[in-house]
């Protein structure tokens, strides 16, 4: 049976927070895709920006898209949004097509970077425009400005231009215009991009508590990868047009499929070597210049096998004392450099063969001078289980 377009679009436009029911079963293997995107693909001038992409994103998820500048995930953004048309594959949304739809059919809404307000309307007014275009009345115009500004805490600054409104205030003008419509999906580009560092982290959890309480469908695109881990249920990298690896934070942070993940989310030191030897429940992978390490079997590594292995540097511990054990990794330097960042302290230190390794170390006591100073030499351990191994 064909549903008329008209009966598509009333359908698409119902209210996203029926959603709320549903958000609880949103990684429920059996639940349906709310978002599904299929051999999705954009070229310019034939290369292909965005290159058949797959994607399943579930209803009430906050969902990142990570990646580097150029890496077309503001590309796949906008086809969502219908800014751009797909050269191929298509977007479907609670169970209906709407890869040929325009965006003012779409039960979407995007908020870009630059926030985009009226500079010459009140807060109120940007937040209302949306409303009074499609002719809604009044009353109900007010009521619903009212609410939104109450979620986004500016009640009080209705009658404000924008350019009595700092960063912050702003970026929460342009989030209530785009979520008084009750859209069922958000999009998000680059979201808290021109904010400082505190005001960033601060709106992270406010923008987390919004989405949880409308149980509106959220994603995210971003470069910032922190942003991404402290935001998002789900993460897709993205890379050169592709997804490499989709997963929770943790998942994606812990156990990177491949060096671009593990270099790309935070930070990590990377020793390239061969398998030498399997043995005792371990891997010995000879890495030249740090020796042989030991790292837990990975399905697939076999002896002879060319890997590199992965080591985040927070999981690593410095001492002036060597650590000797069947299940740790000894590496003896010298710290050639610090940083001091208040809650912790970042050493590299450079081994005997000249190779070097980056530790970040919590400072959990208080003190006037650094327990560890450059020229010291000291040791590096880490347990064999937080080696992560690599084949490609």
């Amino acid at each position: 049976m064909t549903i008329p377009m008209n009966e598509k679009i009333d359908n698409l436009q119902d209210d996203a927070t029926t959603g709320n029911a549903q958000t609880e079963n949103r990684h429920d293997s059996k639940a349906q895709p709310f978002i599904r995107i299929e051999n999705l693909s954009k070229q310019f001038d034939g290369v292909a920006v965005v290159d058949s992409v797959n994607l399943d994103i579930y209803r009430g998820e906050l969902f990142a898209i990570l990646g580097s500048s150029g890496c077309g995930k503001t590309t796949l953004l906008r086809m969502l949004a219908g800014f751009e048309t797909p050269s191929t594959g298509r977007v479907v949304i609670d169970g209906i097509d709407i890869t040929g739809l325009p965006p003012y059919q779409r039960p979407v809404n995007m908020m870009v970077q630059s926030y985009a307000v009226f500079p010459h309307m009140t807060v109120e007014k940007n937040v209302a425009y949306g409303l009074k275009k499609e002719g809604v009345d009044k009353t109900r115009i007010g009521e619903q400005v009212a609410q939104i500004l109450s979620l986004v805490q500016l009640s009080g600054y209705e009658k404000r231009k924008p350019h009595q409104l700092s960063g912050g205030q702003l970026q929460r003008v342009a989030l209530a215009r785009a979520l008084v419509k009750k859209p069922k999906v958000l999009l998000l580009d680059e979201p808290l991009a021109a904010l400082d560092k505190k005001l960033r982290e601060r709106t992270q959890f406010e923008l987390m508590n919004i989405q949880d309480e409308l149980g509106i469908t959220f994603v995210v695109v971003t470069h910032d990868q922190e942003e991404a881990m402290n935001l998002a249920t789900r993460i897709a990298v993205m890379d050169d047009g592709r997804f490499v690896q989709t997963g929770t934070p943790t998942h994606v942070y812990e156990y990177p499929t491949n060096r671009f993940v593990a270099d790309f989310v935070g930070t990590t030191n990377m020793f390239e070597g061969t398998v030498s030897q399997i043995a005792n429940e371990h891997l010995l992978i000879d890495t030249g210049d740090f020796g042989v390490i030991k790292a837990s079997p990975t399905p697939g590594v076999n002896e002879g096998n060319q890997v590199w292995l992965a080591v985040r540097p927070e999981k690593i511990t410095i001492s002036k004392e060597s650590i000797t054990s069947e299940t740790t990794t000894c590496i003896k330097g010298v710290v050639t450099d610090l940083g001091y960042y208040g809650n912790r302290t970042i050493y590299r230190v450079t081994t005997e063969t000249s190779a070097v390794i980056e530790i970040s170390a919590q400072n959990q006591f208080r003190a006037s001078e650094p327990i560890l100073d450059s020229e010291d030499e000291v040791f590096v351990s880490w347990d064999l289980a937080n080696s992560i191994v690599l084949k490609e």
